[in-house]
């Protein structure tokens, strides 16, 4: 059977898809145990830390990525956009307020 050279280019973006599926899968499946983190760590931190940081309250990063780790868990398929949300919302956290809390408390802790 002989196979046309646009039926080539077709095949190869059908993988593209499934692969762009298994790429948004594991990153749902690693966003949820990582906004849990960002959960128990914001609930662990002082209250002036955030204050002293000069970043935004206690009560509101605990609202952020106890939201952020809701859209995780709630929103998949269909609504991936909204999971998409909370995933970035736990990652700031984990990457801007997180380090500038460390360095406020002195050190790890």
């Amino acid at each position: 059977m002989c196979r046309t050279p646009w039926r080539q280019y077709a095949d190869r973006v059908d993988v593209l898809y499934v692969l762009d599926g298994y790429i948004m899968l594991a990153c749902w499946i690693v966003g949820i145990p990582v906004g849990l983190f960002a959960v128990i760590d914001a609930a662990r931190a002082r209250a002036d830390a955030f204050s002293a940081a000069d970043k935004l309250t206690k009560p509101a990063w605990l609202g952020i990525t106890g939201g952020g780790l809701a859209a995780l868990i709630l929103f998949q398929g269909p609504m991936q956009l909204l999971w998409l949300i909370g995933l970035i919302a736990v990652l700031v956290y984990l990457l801007d307020v997180r380090p500038s809390l460390i360095e406020v408390q002195g050190g790890r802790r």
